[in-house]
């Protein structure tokens, strides 16, 4: 099958680039020293996740309970689901744990540690868990310092869950300089570490120090201390990431393609047949110094048109312009022209995609299409 076979829009996977991206952060972490714990909420594809362990099945981190079903599914069964465990979840976290997978789950607050502690009496079986750590102030999570550091702690090991502590430094998303991300790592390392350390002078277990976000995954320089990281986005890469220098553009494993199916010759517009519902509605580059619209343009082997943007979407609809609005400056390619789009946010324009179409750079020969799942 080759490109020009596919109806569009259509999810591509550039092998190589991705592999490539998941060799340099294997390295950088062996030579850290420390655990990696893939995030597979980008990938959501059992033949994605297996080019992260060489063929192997894990361990990993989740996003939802469904994940975790389907790559228990597939034989991964050291599971870290890693979004504060909602009540009406735990049922569905001791069916898996039943069936054999090492679920591990997260809590901040003392009254999931509660219904957690409920349960295991109930059941006779503790769920683990770790204390999300609030590195940042990005999110969730409980201070280092704080009193509800230990009070979730003590709650959790009374009810044979303890686990360990974790962080995720969204905030890194919002540096702007190599520099700060590198503080960032520091400081998300430091915290959670300290975290930990209060817990054991309390007389408490923490074996389990788990850090992670692609920025400070890829840009730590000591992880003294922590036991695993966890990344997930750096898989594919995105503009978001290449916006704050985590990637370089041609780092970007994943695009779209589209077809272009009209023109709007006096504004400057190529029309084509993928808008929001193939790319997302995220605009994450746009609080970033160079804002891409919805994601830049490249011709069907991959290679970037200069300054064409796709600037505007609507549901099937996307318009593609010169980044300066010259329609002048804008060529107008023919109908039936196949592009690429690079996205904002790859897990959000994976979500949209029910498969992957594998290629290889330049290459129009798709070698595997690999199926991919959504929803919860």
């Amino acid at each position: 099958m080759q490109l020009s076979d596919l109806e569009t829009p259509a999810l591509l996977l550039d092998v190589p680039t991705m592999d490539a991206n998941i060799a340099r952060m294997r390295a950088h972490l062996r030579a850290l020293g420390v655990g990696f714990r893939p995030h597979v909420k980008t990938a959501k594809s059992a033949d994605v996740v297996r080019r992260f362990f060489d063929g192997g099945t894990g361990p990993i981190t989740v996003s939802t309970l469904k994940e975790a079903e389907a790559f228990a599914d597939q034989g991964c069964t050291d599971i870290l689901y890693a979004v504060g465990i909602a009540p009406n979840k735990l049922a569905h976290a001791a069916r898996l744990r039943a069936r054999g997978v090492d679920l591990t789950v997260l809590v901040d607050n003392v009254e999931i540690a509660g219904a957690l502690a409920a349960q295991a009496r109930a059941q006779g079986a503790a769920l683990p868990a770790l204390i999300e750590i609030d590195s940042d102030g990005h999110r969730a999570g409980v201070a280092p310092e704080s009193a509800d550091l230990l009070a979730v702690g003590r709650a959790l090991h009374a009810a044979g869950s303890l686990a360990g502590v974790m962080t995720h430094a969204g905030a890194s998303y919002d540096c702007r300089s190599v520099a700060a991300i590198r503080a960032m790592a520091e400081q998300e390392r430091s915290r959670t570490v300290r975290a930990a350390a209060r817990l054991r002078d309390a007389g408490l277990p923490c074996p389990v120090v788990s850090v992670g976000s692609s920025p400070t995954a890829t840009y730590a320089e000591r992880l003294d201390g922590v036991t695993e990281v966890r990344a997930g986005v750096f898989v594919f890469f995105d503009l978001v990431m290449a916006g704050i220098g985590v990637c370089r553009v041609e780092d970007l494993a994943l695009s779209v393609l589209t077809t272009v199916i009209g023109h709007q010759r006096e504004r400057g517009w190529l029309v084509t047949d993928a808008g929001w519902m193939a790319l997302s509605r995220d605009r994450g580059t746009a609080s970033q110094p160079v804002d891409q619209g919805y994601g830049l343009v490249c011709d069907a082997a991959g290679a970037l048109l200069p300054d064409i943007v796709m600037t505007g979407a609507n549901q099937e609809h996307g318009i593609l312009a010169h980044r300066s609005g010259d329609p002048a400056r804008m060529p107008m390619l023919p109908v039936g022209t196949l592009l690429r789009i690079l996205p904002n946010h790859a897990c959000a324009t994976g979500a949209q995609h029910d498969r992957y179409h594998a290629v290889r750079g330049a290459s129009p020969e798709i070698e595997a299409v690999w199926p991919r799942f959504s929803g919860w």
